[in-house]
C-alpha cells in the first residue's frame, strides 16, 4: 500500500490548522468551533484531526469525532482521507461538509462503513451578512432557562423530523436535553411561545469569530403556512449579528422549498453547497 501524507495533528501545529480553516470560514465552522474551544488533543476535544499534506504544509483537514467533517479537501486529500479512515471502524454518525468531499469520501468508504440510512447530496450553504428588509417579530426572543421545558419537545419534534430518528432513543433523550440546556445557558436559542407552546423556534448551534450557523429552525405544523416564519427568522438574524458575530449561514434540503423560500426573503446568499451521509 503506497504511503499517503496524512498525519493526526496536535496542539503544537494549531496555527496551521487554523490557517486552513480560515479559508473556508463557512463550510468549516462546526470544526473550527470545537478547536476553539478544545483545541486539538483528543481526549479534551472527543475527536480527532487530520491533516493532509506535507510537514511544512498542511493543506487539508479532516475532523473524525461524533460527526466526520472535510475541510479544503480536493480528489487527492479526500483520497488520502479515505485510505486513512477506511481501515477503522465508524465512530461518526454522519460525515458532513462541502458536497464534492463528503460524496467523495462516501464513494470511497461506502464499501468499509455502509450502508447508510440517508445520503443528503445537495444542501445548499447559505450566508447573510445583513439584518433583512422584512419586518422583525419582536416576539421571537432568547428562550429563558426556566422555559426549558417548554423548548424540549419542539427540539425533539423538529429533530425527529429533520434527520429521521428520536433523540430520545439512545438514552433517553438525556444527551440531547443537556445540548438544548447549553444552548439556552449560552443565549444562543430563539423561540416565539403562544399560550406555553413553542410555534417557532431556532439556534445558533455553531459559533465563531466569522459566523454564527442557524441550526433547529422549526415552525410548529399548526401553525406552517401563515406566513410567520421569515419574520421570525429575521428577528433571530438580526440579534446574531449585533450581538454574535458577522454573518449568519446555514446549510438547508435542496427538497426544503418552503424553507429555501424564506431564507431568499431574508436576504441569503449562496455559498456553495453541503451533503450529509447520515448513518
Amino acid at each position: 500500500m503506497l504511503m499517503v501524507p496524512v498525519r493526526q495533528l496536535g496542539e503544537g501545529e494549531r496555527g496551521a490548522v487554523e490557517r486552513v480553516l480560515d479559508q473556508d470560514p463557512y463550510a468549516a465552522a462546526q470544526v473550527a468551533e470545537r478547536i476553539a474551544a478544545h483545541g486539538l488533543s483528543s481526549w479534551r476535544a472527543e475527536g480527532r484531526i487530520f491533516g493532509y499534506g506535507s510537514r511544512r504544509q498542511v493543506e487539508s483537514l479532516c475532523w473524525s469525532g461524533g460527526h466526520l467533517t472535510p475541510v479544503c479537501a480536493g480528489k487527492p486529500a479526500v483520497a488520502a482521507f479515505a485510505e486513512r479512515l477506511g481501515a477503522e471502524e465508524r465512530i461518526c454518525s454522519s460525515i458532513v461538509g462541502r458536497a464534492e468531499a463528503v460524496l467523495g469520501l462516501w464513494e470511497r468508504l461506502s464499501t468499509h462503513w455502509g450502508p447508510a440510512r440517508d445520503v443528503r447530496e445537495n444542501q445548499p450553504l447559505l450566508v447573510a451578512e445583513s439584518t433583512p428588509d422584512v419586518p422583525l417579530d419582536p416576539r421571537v426572543r432568547l428562550v429563558a432557562m426556566d422555559e426549558i421545558d417548554l423548548l424540549f419537545p419542539a427540539a425533539v419534534a423538529m429533530y425527529t423530523e429533520e434527520v429521521g430518528v428520536s433523540p430520545l432513543v439512545e438514552d433517553g433523550g438525556r444527551s440531547y436535553r443537556r445540548r438544548v440546556t447549553d444552548l439556552v445557558r449560552a443565549r444562543r436559542a430563539y423561540a416565539r411561545i403562544v399560550d406555553g407552546e413553542v410555534i417557532f423556534k431556532a439556534e445558533l448551534a455553531v459559533v465563531t469569530r466569522h459566523t454564527a450557523q442557524l441550526q433547529g429552525v422549526w415552525v410548529a405544523p399548526a401553525w406552517r403556512g401563515r406566513g410567520l416564519a421569515a419574520a421570525a427568522m429575521a428577528a433571530v438574524m438580526a440579534d446574531a449579528l449585533a450581538r454574535v458575530a458577522p454573518t449568519v449561514s446555514l446549510y438547508v434540503n435542496d427538497y426544503n422549498v418552503a424553507a429555501r423560500r424564506v431564507y431568499d426573503r431574508c436576504g441569503f446568499r449562496a455559498a456553495g453547497a453541503f451533503a450529509t451521509v447520515l448513518f
